[in-house]
């Protein structure tokens, strides 16, 4: 099964073009990945879609004693900035939400090419000050306690901006994120990368999304910045298998220097992605109740008992 998936990923990115024709058939073709590759995720009470200023969001309340208003993450979905949503990111949405005892809301960001930079990170910030500012109350979002989090690109964002609002955000999840844009090759690539699925990937990235910005902007590379004190608790995930693998550590340890709280897990033979595929790699679902356990941790009105895990 592994095999198959990483053929198949293979095959997919190899054929990356900007049309959108074929973008839309990529995004098709990963959705029936997830669907052959991926469990789903649990059941949970509410699952609401509306918009905030425009930008669609999924709103999903988990089973549990939930505070009337209470804790809320901000998820932003991996896919290099081009691909996914939080449709074929919902097992890993839902297990997070379910195990932490948060609601989480789900941010639906334009996407490249026909949406380059800055309109991925501004649509989640957009989500983000809406929370911020009480907005989401009769929701049950508490503005005083949000946690950003995301997944490879989701992550890049959740990274830029937890420093943005660094103050004002209770903790911060990145599941192996993309932290910079400068370089599309791995400083010490190994075995791992030679079937260069991360180059080719990082290069269109940086054709169709980055598309002429200055991708030492921290907006774009979240690694580049250098004054890190202050920063909310973070949980960082960085696999072996990850042509992202160095710069997650390296982010990690600059927020550690710095004085922030870092857990670190390092899944050493899962690639990247591979939350998107719990029937091929099992640890998928286990990962986002740890992270969880984290979250819970930020908060001590959440239940503290960790729950059994499968």
């Amino acid at each position: 099964m592994i095999e198959s998936l990483s053929e198949t990923l293979s095959e997919q990115f190899s054929k990356l073009t900007p049309d959108e024709q074929f973008l839309d058939k990529f995004q098709e073709n990963f959705r029936r990945m997830t669907r052959r590759f991926d469990t789903p995720g649990p059941e949970v009470r509410v699952c609401e879609t509306f918009e905030i200023e425009g930008v669609e969001v999924r709103l999903f309340v988990p089973f549990g004693p939930l505070p009337t208003v209470g804790p809320t993450i901000i998820y932003a979905h991996g896919g290099g900035f081009v691909s996914c949503d939080t449709h074929t990111h919902e097992g890993i949405i839902r297990r997070l939400a379910n195990a932490s005892f948060c609601r989480v809301l789900a941010v639906e960001y334009r996407l490249a090419p026909k949406h380059p930079f800055p309109a991925a990170p501004d649509d989640v910030e957009t989500v983000l000050h809406w929370a911020l500012d009480a907005r989401g109350e009769s929701r049950g979002i508490d503005g005083n306690k949000l946690v950003v989090a995301g997944d490879s690109a989701g992550g890049n964002i959740a990274a830029w901006l937890a420093q943005k609002y660094r103050n004002r955000i209770k903790a911060q999840v990145l599941f192996y994120p993309l932290m910079q844009l400068v370089d599309v090759k791995p400083a010490n690539p190994g075995p791992q990368d030679w079937l260069q699925i991360g180059t080719v990937a990082l290069k269109y990235i940086q054709d169709h999304y980055v598309a002429g910005a200055d991708a030492k902007d921290t907006k774009v590379s979240p690694l580049f910045e250098d004054d890190l004190d202050g920063m909310p608790p973070a949980y960082v995930l960085t696999c072996g298998l990850d042509p992202l693998r160095d710069e997650g550590k390296l982010y990690a340890e600059k927020l550690k220097a710095s004085g922030t709280t870092v857990v670190q897990l390092y899944e050493k033979t899962m690639p990247h992605g591979f939350l998107n595929f719990a029937k091929a790699f099992p640890r998928a679902n286990t990962v986002p109740m740890e992270a969880a356990d984290f979250v819970r941790a930020q908060f001590p009105i959440l239940p503290q008992v960790k729950k059994a895990r499968p």
